[in-house]
């Protein structure tokens, strides 16, 4: 069931009603009796590396080992 709440309400009790919709109840906050937006949860986004990600998307040849000529040696320096 859902709860909808006034706006004016909603800023004074907002902390309370994150915490509502944290739990998974529907929050809907109104304006003058009509619902407007609806308070959701934002879900975590996968953070990290994983390993193997890049395999098949990268090829490294034999040019890769051979020595870097001087003007790109001193760019790195």
């Amino acid at each position: 069931m859902a709860v909808q709440i006034n706006i004016h309400e909603a800023k004074t009790h907002l902390s309370k009603l994150i915490d509502q919709a944290c739990r998974g109840e529907e929050v809907v906050i109104a304006k003058a009796g009509k619902p407007v937006v609806r308070l959701t949860p934002v879900q975590p986004t996968a953070v990290g590396r994983h390993f193997g990600a890049l395999r098949g998307k990268a090829r490294v040849d034999e040019a890769f080992f051979e020595p870097l000529p001087e003007d790109e040696l001193r760019a790195w320096e």
